[in-house]
């Protein structure tokens, strides 16, 4: 018989944070149906509404990232990281995990040293090629280190390292979407190359603007868009497609319920590099434009951009090009099939598979190891 187990997981802030989570909490629900699972994000992000709609309960901390642009206003957020700290203590104390998971963001720091302190085992699941700040200090006592790249052994103890690629949205795994019936949900034409653009669950300002200062070349241009702008740009992007006359070769809404459908249409995507955004190119075997944020902490959007563009796998577009560049780039790429099939096939191998069973199973044996050695 399986022994049930008690696990926390922490982190958040951005759907690229969550998405990994909630795949690693169901893939242990899968394997382990008694297993209890806690959630501990940061109060007012995303992850309080997304994770209990994927059914799991989540307590909130008060912590915030710090400001570096504007020191003067980190008093208030080492104020809040110390509240998180002893709130953190709380919650590891009454829930009594059997091991605690990190998979980056704000919250992830303060939960998983309350756990490391009170000699809980951690699990710390890096999903970028170049390691962040959070994740670096936690990896000095995490038992187990869970990565999507290679090399990681310049920032971890190689010996604690497992090559388990990122855990993506299991329903993306799982359609048989044909491309034409895909299109046709978003109402658009089979007959054309379609570009799916999308910025990250709460949008880019960089990549929104290319598309629109550029409605009139995509009018011109024989080929139809797919654009998720993100909360924070829909108004503005919907005013300038009315400005535009509603161009019927652009689908335009804040965010896609079903991802399935849109990459199942697209022939080639601009994205930003977020590594979880890149794991499902990889697995999907997509052509893609990165297009790094360069508002993320250490560059590490561009140095997962290089990763790719070194193997030929994507197009790389900086940030600060975008506006000049971006649209030309993407109008002559999806007219080049030769293109965008070496694209597929380069990006397709370097796709892992099975990373959220993967990790359920090293959580699951660190959990009983605790178990056996402190409650029998």
């Amino acid at each position: 018989m399986k022994e049930s187990i008690r696990v926390i997981i922490s982190g958040g802030g951005t759907g690229g944070h969550i998405f990994p989570a909630i795949s690693i909490a169901n893939a242990i629900k899968k394997k382990h149906t008694d297993a209890e699972i806690l959630f501990v994000g940061a109060e007012k992000r995303m992850e309080m509404q997304r994770v209990p709609a994927a059914g799991y309960n989540i307590i909130g901390l008060p912590v915030a990232g710090f400001d570096r642009k504007n020191l003067l206003k980190n008093f208030a957020v080492l104020i809040k990281l110390l509240r998180s700290q002893w709130k953190a203590r709380r919650i590891v104390k009454e829930f009594k995990p059997h091991v605690a998971v990190g998979v980056g963001g704000y919250a992830s720091g303060p939960t998983l040293k309350a756990a490391e302190m009170m000699g809980i085992p951690t699990l710390i699941q890096e999903q970028n090629s170049y390691a962040g700040v959070t994740n670096k200090l936690l990896a000095k006592k995490a038992c187990k280190i869970c990565v999507a790249y290679e090399g990681m052994e310049r920032f971890f103890d190689k010996d604690k390292i497992i090559l388990t690629g990122n855990p993506v949205r299991q329903d993306l795994l799982s359609g048989t979407m044909g491309r034409n019936e895909a299109i046709g949900t978003f109402r658009l034409n089979p007959e054309k190359k379609t570009i799916l653009v999308i910025g990250g669950s709460l949008g880019a300002r960089t990549i929104n603007n290319c598309i629109m200062h550029g409605l009139e070349k995509i009018k011109q241009s024989d080929v139809q868009f797919i654009w998720q702008t993100g909360k924070f740009y829909i108004n503005e992007a919907k005013a300038a497609i009315d400005a535009a006359g509603n161009p019927e070769m652009i689908y335009t809404t804040d965010f896609i319920t079903d991802m399935n459908a849109a990459y199942s249409a697209a022939d080639l995507v601009i994205s930003r590099a977020g590594a979880g955004s890149i794991s499902e190119f990889c697995l999907l075997k997509k052509a893609v434009i990165l297009v790094p944020s360069p508002n993320v902490a250490e560059d590490h959007q561009t140095k997962n951009a290089l990763a790719l563009t070194e193997k030929q796998a994507a197009l790389y577009v900086k940030d600060s090009e975008a506006e000049e560049k971006l649209l030309d780039s993407a109008i002559q790429s999806v007219h080049n099939p030769e293109l965008l099939a070496t694209l597929s096939t380069n990006i397709s191998k370097l796709a892992l598979y099975n990373s959220a069973d993967m990790i359920a199973d090293e959580v699951y044996k660190l959990a009983i190891k605790y178990k056996t050695d402190h409650e029998h």
